[in-house]
């Protein structure tokens, strides 16, 4: 009968495909729902942008009075300031008429001589400055605005954002730590069963006097190397998934956020990377202060 040479094992080097393919499978889930998270926060911000408030002024303002509280309202820090683009619009007593009859249909300057509607600003206010306590103080602190009569915003419809965005951030953080403990628990038995075929050669580098340090040294350094590239296939994978579902969904690719995405992937390598390492090192350190009878 020919004998076939046995493969001979190298210390550090432990099963390639299985690793990478878990690894990247479990960073894959992670970041599909990092991008359901980046798609919630843009979404969340646009809906906070159409909270607006409403600053009606006194009738008969001169041209110089109307300018000095757009100045004034323009420096104010709860100002939405979006790119090039500040939150405050002037609407004025005319244009408020055309738009309401518009939008019912009844032309009241037919029995009404004089148009009771005012000049007024819309302004939206940041998101940070959203809370019902704070639209409050804003409302009384543009009040004390010269020229200003009266400050109105929808009090219910922003009691009801506040409260439906803090169930939801409270369900998805409770989603994140699930999925994290999860994908934790299986790299780390990935990786554990991986270096199950090691520890015989583990065993033989302590026999003949090598140290702790050097024999962890390439197994932490490959495993550093297979999360980095798991992190790396599952960024691709997400990549191409967020561009194909921007080409054929119609308004998908308003809730996207560059930054936010290449942040994502960047998070996803290092992630992959850190969680490989640590990982290996208890796995390692494991077969390290096993005996040899616990080891078979």
């Amino acid at each position: 009968m020919a004998n076939y040479p046995r493969k001979k094992k190298i210390l550090g080097h432990f099963k390639f495909g299985s690793v990478l393919f878990s690894t990247t499978l479990s960073l894959f889930i992670v970041g599909l729902f990092g991008v359901i998270l980046i798609q919630a926060k843009t979404l969340t911000s646009m809906i906070r942008e159409n909270i607006e408030v409403q600053v009606f002024l006194e009738k008969n303002l001169e041209e110089a009075e109307l300018n000095s509280i757009q100045d004034n309202l323009t420096q104010r820090s709860f100002i939405l300031r979006k790119e090039d683009s500040l939150g405050v619009k002037f609407i004025s007593d005319e244009e408020a008429a055309a738009t309401f009859i518009e939008s019912t249909g009844e032309d009241f300057t037919e029995f009404l001589e004089d148009n009771p509607l005012r000049d007024s600003f819309v302004i939206s206010i940041a998101e940070e400055f959203q809370t019902t306590e704070q639209l409050e103080a804003i409302a009384a602190e543009l009040e004390a605005i010269p020229g200003v009569f009266e400050v109105s915003y929808m009090t219910d419809l922003v009691d009801s954002i506040n409260k439906n965005l803090l169930k939801v951030s409270i369900v998805l953080g409770g989603f994140i730590l699930i999925l994290i403990i999860t994908v934790v628990m299986l790299i780390n038995n990935t990786i554990r069963l991986a270096l199950f075929s090691q520890r015989f050669l583990i065993r033989s580098m302590q026999l003949v006097g090598a140290t702790r340090g050097f024999i962890r040294k390439p197994f932490l350094s490959r495993a550093f190397l297979f999360g980095l590239m798991a992190g790396a296939f599952a960024s691709v994978i997400l990549f191409v998934l967020v561009n194909y579902t921007q080409a054929n969904i119609e308004g998908f690719a308003m809730l996207q956020n560059s930054q936010l995405l290449y942040l994502l992937f960047a998070v996803l390598m290092v992630f992959g990377g850190i969680l490989s390492v640590l990982s290996t090192l208890r796995a390692v350190n494991k077969y390290l202060n096993m005996s040899l009878d616990e080891l078979y």
